[in-house]
């Protein structure tokens, strides 16, 4: 069995630990409806960002406080709203096998929507999490990543990150960290463009052995 050496695992959220796309799904086409926007537009477009650059995509027009409140409305929403959420193939058994300082989550989700979909994945939340509030530019900036990286005290190139979205490879190429991307989320192409050095269907496809200040990652 082929394996990987790394300091520490970066792991993004939604679509690699939990599938939320029907949460995100409903409230986002729900506010795009609003605008006169197509759920395709919206969808494509929100996935892998925070909510704040998501709106700024899609409503140029707002200005700043009005932005901050539309995200402010859809994140209480979504921080409540459990109903077609899933655990993903994989992530309990991925994370329960890593130890606390070799991993942790970067994600462009905000805080609250972050803890409560690892509380109902039963997942434990990292003390070093990253979320939407920690960061000045979310992905596909490397900020999230280099954040997460500083935070374990690990050289984000002996990282391991594992993304779902294009936006989030990019992040994590920038940041200089290895990638593997997961197809839950988006076409092999995509994820291949965005600079994903490896693909799987989801986290089952590999597992995760501690070894003193080592994570070696084997398929």
């Amino acid at each position: 069995m082929p394996c990987l050496h790394y300091a520490a695992l970066l792991l993004d959220l939604d679509g690699v630990l939990v599938d939320s796309s029907a949460v995100v799904r409903r409230h986002w086409t729900a506010w795009g409806r609003t605008r006169g926007l197509t759920d395709e537009h919206v969808m494509a477009t929100a996935h892998g960002r925070r909510p704040i650059d998501t709106l700024q995509l899609l409503a140029p027009d707002l200005d700043e406080k009005a932005r901050q409140a539309e995200a402010e409305r859809i994140v209480a929403g979504e921080s409540t709203d459990f109903d077609g959420m899933r655990v993903l193939p994989g992530a309990r058994e991925l994370t329960e096998s890593l130890a606390e300082a070799r991993w942790t989550v970067a994600t462009s989700g905000p805080r609250a929507v972050a803890v409560a979909r690892l509380g109902f994945a039963g997942i434990v939340v990292p003390s070093t999490i990253v979320t939407a509030e920690d960061v000045l530019h979310g992905k596909p900036s490397p900020e999230p990543y280099l954040l997460a990286a500083h935070r374990l005290a690990i050289d984000p190139g002996d990282c391991l990150v594992i993304e779902d979205s294009p936006a989030g490879v990019r992040a994590a190429r920038a940041a200089g960290a290895h990638v593997i991307a997961v197809r839950t989320t988006h076409s092999t192409e995509e994820l291949c463009d965005a600079g994903a050095d490896r693909l799987i269907p989801d986290l089952t496809a590999i597992r995760a052995v501690v070894d003193g200040n080592r994570v070696s990652i084997c398929f």
